[in-house]
């Protein structure tokens, strides 16, 4: 399944699937960041489902906003 729009789901995200999105490296999404979208969003986020460069850039500058 495509992943929903950043915006949609990442203020919803609890602060340490944020910081597991941002400091992992990695653009595929962990399990846990995965589960949270789908309760979020109802979509079901498949392993090889990756964050694009600018919605990397977005959650950075997100983030800084929040911590």
């Amino acid at each position: 399944m495509t992943l929903p729009p950043i915006h949609e789901w990442w203020p919803h995200l609890s602060v340490e699937a944020r910081h597991e999105v941002i400091d992992d490296g990695s653009p595929h999404l962990g399990e846990k960041v995965r589960e949270e979208i789908r309760q979020i969003t109802g979509a079901v986020v498949g392993v090889q489902e990756s964050l694009s460069a600018e919605d990397v850039e977005y959650a950075r500058t997100q983030i800084e906003q929040v911590d």
